[in-house]
């Protein structure tokens, strides 16, 4: 398995894997990750040879956390949006992928972690798997995506619910709700599960295949309006003072004092 700096990469029988190895930092979504996952993930779509994608993380305690809070603690105004913006495009570069993309979820995927399962084409957890946007706890929201992507698969109502409350759900409630495809017991089954969809999938014809994500993606329209509307809520949120003493609350382990500015 080669290893490109925080991500490690493994392509054989026409299938690459590629796990997030920050494991000290639960795996989060780093600009540097993000880099390099944007590398392979365009590798996917030049590389005739390569017929399916899983993305997991290592470990088991997750798939991945979401963004980095030493980073996104930083951000002003300006690059706030551009961090969305270009979360959003790599997102949208994995859900519009001509080659089917798995989600092998083992731990917590947690906002952009979340975020980063729902863009792929099919989700399998493990039974001890953990979903939930906790952004609203730290004075900020989901800015790859999530809160146009989460309404499509659980519907607006439960995607409400997840989105305000920042509780999170079992995998067993993510099967129920749709958001997780296939449930395992533990990780071995899990990487086998996910090698096993694949190998049925790209058994079939690639063109049909990619012919049928499109026409999916196409199914739910224009959806520029709303990822738009999305960057500049990020963007808004990133400058009050309600997510500078998230952030600083989070840190210091204690209850924030929100003011609504």
């Amino acid at each position: 398995m080669a290893e490109s700096g925080c991500i490690k990469i493994d392509t054989s029988n026409q299938i690459m894997t590629i796990a997030f190895d920050r494991q000290d930092k639960l795996n989060a979504l780093s600009v540097s990750v993000l880099d390099v996952l944007r590398e392979r993930i365009e590798e996917v779509y030049d590389d005739n040879d390569i017929k399916g994608v899983i993305i997991t993380g290592e470990g088991s305690k997750a798939f991945s956390s979401g963004v980095d809070i030493d980073e996104i603690s930083t951000l002003n105004e300006l690059n706030a949006r551009k961090f969305s913006e270009k979360g959003q495009e790599i997102m949208n570069l994995i859900e519009n992928c001509h080659k089917p993309v798995i989600a092998a979820i083992d731990g917590y995927a947690s906002g952009a972690g979340c975020e980063l399962a729902m863009c792929c084409h099919l989700r399998v957890a493990t039974e001890h798997s953990k979903f939930g946007f906790p952004e609203a706890n730290v004075g900020i929201i989901p800015g790859f995506g999530g809160t146009q992507r989460l309404p499509r698969l659980v519907g607006k109502g439960k995607a409400l619910e997840l989105l305000l409350t920042g509780d999170y759900i079992s995998a067993q409630e993510a099967k129920i709700t749709g958001l997780v495809n296939y449930l395992v017991s533990d990780r071995e089954e899990l990487l086998f599960k996910c090698k096993n969809v694949l190998d049925k999938v790209i058994a079939k014809a690639p063109l049909a295949i990619g012919m049928l994500i499109n026409c999916v993606n196409a199914s739910f329209g224009n959806q520029e309006g709303g990822y738009q509307t999305e960057a500049n809520s990020f963007s808004n949120c990133s400058k009050s003072q309600d997510f500078k003493e998230g952030i600083t609350a989070f840190v210091d382990k204690r209850e924030p004092n929100f003011i609504g500015e």
